[in-house]
């Protein structure tokens, strides 16, 4: 099921260092946000505190509030490595696992959850996760080669099968096409789309066409300069961010005027 996520007063830091400043979000169920805004302004870093993997860099913390569904997901006894199979992760290089076959590259996030699972039962969700991630035409015939040897756009696409294989309620993309080729991240594009009728999507993207192509609503982030803050300036629908924006950084950036 697709969950909502809000955001009440976020503070992220690298040990003593505030990276991302007083972030206040609600992100809608089926839908897709865009996090957008120049390098070093902490999107990524957000976004990060979403699964709690920002909390894996030495020194990494929060303060402030993140609920998925209402429930406070830094709350005491909240355990982060179910947080993180509610809310599954992409990032910006495909990693599937180079010695696995495509099949247990589906599969590897169901196993390290300790879920047993039979022979029909994996090769069912191996089917269904990688027509979920449009891949599974591709490669129905040669399920057991390892995923290494698919192309950068459908190993990307086959980490998005390992994603949606653990049935999260959010997905979580860092930039997932800047190291693909325009059709691969056309076939991305195209699967975003489809994503946001079943899960919750938020993606990292320096792309303003595809934040424009894809997301249902964007929100800028901005620097004031190096060593500061990140800080959330605006947040409303995409139309509205590129075609409208309030403030004046958010015109210059989408514009091109910025820097």
């Amino acid at each position: 099921m697709a969950k909502r996520i809000d955001v009440n007063d976020l503070n992220v830091y690298y040990s003593k260092f505030l990276a991302v400043e007083g972030v206040s979000i609600n992100i809608e169920p089926k839908s897709v946000t865009a996090f957008i805004g120049p390098s070093g302004c902490g999107k990524s870093t957000f976004l990060r505190t979403l699964n709690r993997m920002h909390e894996v860099i030495p020194g990494g913390r929060v303060e402030g509030e993140v609920l998925l569904d209402g429930d406070d997901l830094y709350g005491p006894g909240v355990d982060p490595v179910t947080v993180r199979s509610q809310i599954g992760m992409v990032f910006q290089r495909p990693n599937p696992f180079p010695t696995m076959s495509i099949k247990d590259n589906v599969l590897a996030g169901v196993k390290l959850n300790g879920q047993k699972i039979s022979k029909s039962d994996a090769d069912a969700l191996v089917e269904k996760s990688l027509r979920g991630a449009n891949l599974w035409n591709e490669v129905k015939d040669r399920l057991d080669k390892p995923g290494s040897g698919l192309s950068g756009g459908q190993q990307q696409r086959l980490c998005i099968a390992r994603t949606i294989a653990v049935k999260p309620d959010v997905i979580l993309m860092d930039e997932p096409c800047s190291a693909l080729d325009p059709i691969s991240t056309l076939a991305i594009e195209d699967l975003i789309n489809e994503l946001k009728n079943d899960y919750t999507v938020v993606i990292v993207t320096h792309n303003m066409q595809q934040a424009a192509r894809v997301s249902d609503k964007t929100a800028f982030f901005n620097i004031a300069g190096t060593g500061k803050p990140g800080k959330l300036i605006e947040f409303n629908d995409t139309a509205a961010i590129f075609s409208n924006p309030e403030q004046k950084a958010t015109e210059d950036y989408v514009s091109g005027r910025f820097g």
